[in-house]
């Protein structure tokens, strides 16, 4: 994989020429960023900057600005390799709050790994109407400790108005669901996104994890998918990495607003919680 260009792909495709993430977002160009916004269950933020040192200070404001006259919370995205070099340093100055950095992991779907086989008495339920969301929230609020009513929201109008760009699926012992993830397709792309997987502590580390991640890998490849990409908390970077994902850059998120974790951002990271 050719790091450099595969990097310039995703800034190109995933940032500078986004296109909503759901049925209620839409997506800007404002000068020198690319924004989106929508429904109180939408993610807000900034997806894509060119700044100089010169410039960097008035768009910070200007997007302050516009965020605020919504009356939302909003995520600037940054990315290692974005410009000016102390972009991070003005986004704190300016009032926003960073987050951890993950990285961001990639791993061409023609080379997705075989899934492992599935603990006794696991089976995977695709994610396709309200009861299906409802247990994959379940699993989100138990692994993560966060209530997941934006999510609960997101996912349902996305079920329900383009299902074609979603992937959703929860593994259930029995009946109980102990794990759940999910997968973004954007139409056009060549990037399909991981996202929001995790394991309930007691089901932690017997291949879960390692099991959605290969599941998602062969539907987006058998969608005409080439590339996934991932960001990668601690816990889930080595496992990642064992199943053929490369770290393209890293990405940290710069909140501006009070600290709603739910409401600002949907699109949680994929995290096993621990290795699993």
């Amino acid at each position: 994989m050719d790091h450099d260009a595969v990097l310039a792909a995703f800034d190109r495709r995933m940032r500078r020429d986004a296109r909503p993430d759901g049925p209620g977002a839409r997506v800007e160009r404002a000068g020198e960023v690319v924004r989106q916004a929508g429904a109180a269950h939408d993610w807000h933020g900034v997806l894509w900057s060119d700044l100089t040192e010169d410039t960097a200070a008035d768009v910070i404001a200007e997007q302050i600005e516009y965020f605020t006259s919504l009356g939302r919370e909003f995520e600037w995205k940054l990315y290692a390799h974005d410009r000016p070099a102390g972009l991070a340093d003005l986004l704190s100055a300016a009032g926003f709050t960073p987050g951890p950095t993950e990285a961001l992991m990639v791993a061409e779907t023609g080379n997705a790994p075989a899934a492992p086989a599935l603990p006794d008495g696991v089976r995977l339920l695709p994610v396709t109407d309200a009861a299906g969301v409802e247990l994959l929230a379940d699993v989100h609020e138990r692994a993560f400790g966060t209530d997941r009513t934006g999510l609960r929201e997101r996912l349902s109008a996305q079920l329900a108005s383009a299902p074609e760009t979603v992937v959703a699926v929860v593994a259930l012992a029995g009946d109980t669901p102990v794990s759940a993830a999910r997968m973004e397709l954007p139409p056009g792309a060549d990037f399909a996104g991981l996202w929001g997987g995790g394991t309930v502590r007691e089901w932690r580390g017997r291949g879960l994890y390692r099991a959605l991640v290969a599941h998602r890998a062969r539907i987006a490849a058998d969608r005409g998918y080439r590339t996934l990409h991932v960001d990668a908390t601690d816990l889930s970077r080595p496992i990642l990495e064992r199943l053929g994902f490369r770290v393209l850059s890293t990405t940290t998120p710069f909140i501006y607003g009070p600290q709603a974790p739910d409401a600002y951002r949907p699109q949680a990271p994929d995290s096993p919680g621990s290795p699993g």
